[in-house]
């Protein structure tokens, strides 16, 4: 039976909140949680959901905010330790990225205590397997998860369709990332579904085609 995986985009910077199950009523795990805690419950309360455990890709603000809205005692978050410091502090993010005043909520402290994640460790949550992938360059602590067994990879900020992550910014690097990208994506079957953090589903061998960045590595 296939996975049930839902999304929507969230908040200002439409990013891509993802549920993950194996059935509707049951347990799931939240990929990214944007600073919209009512959007990520409105896509549990879709299929009647249960969380059990939020996994983080990276600690930007618009994919960590929610978190605090999310997590609980027994919902743990995972977060690569090297994204940890950011992932604590959104509002410091918006201030040095974008100058911005968005509501003064947004530029709450995260609170919640993280799960370290470490590359090529597998999480069975909800019965469902999930390889973590480190993949560093749009953040030193930024991952994927590659479900291998249902041909699934949620790319966050690493790979989108026809693009990469931004790596302008704090602890960025156009370097590092591609040298993820050849170690951790690259080798994956090309009919790998991607999901990444903004904007639509591709695959992989699509990516491969079409990507100019992926060109650079073939």
């Amino acid at each position: 039976m296939p996975l049930l995986i839902d999304t929507q985009p969230l908040w200002h910077f439409q990013t891509n909140g993802y549920v993950v199950a194996t059935d509707s009523g049951g347990p799931a795990v939240v990929i990214d949680a944007p600073p919209d805690p009512e959007g990520v419950g409105e896509l549990l309360a879709r299929h009647d959901l249960t969380p059990v455990a939020v996994l983080v890709t990276h600690g930007h603000i618009d994919h960590v905010g929610g978190v605090d809205g999310v997590a609980s005692p027994t919902v743990r978050a995972y977060l690569h330790p090297d994204d940890l410091d950011m992932a604590r502090h959104p509002g410091e993010q918006l201030e040095a990225l974008l100058g911005s005043s968005f509501p003064s909520g947004d530029h709450e402290l995260v609170s919640t205590s993280f799960v370290d994640l470490a590359d090529g460790q597998t999480l069975n949550l909800a019965g469902i397997v999930f390889e973590v992938l480190h993949t560093p360059g749009h953040t030193p602590g930024h991952c994927c998860f590659h479900l291998a067994g249902d041909g699934v990879l949620f790319s966050g900020d690493q790979l989108f369709a026809g693009s990469i992550g931004r790596t302008d910014l704090p602890g960025g690097s156009y370097e590092t990332l591609m040298e993820s990208m050849a170690s951790h994506v690259l080798p994956l079957p090309e009919d790998t579904a991607v999901l990444p953090g903004h904007g639509p589903t591709t695959t992989l061998a699509a990516e491969r085609k079409l990507n100019p960045f992926l060109q650079e590595l073939l």
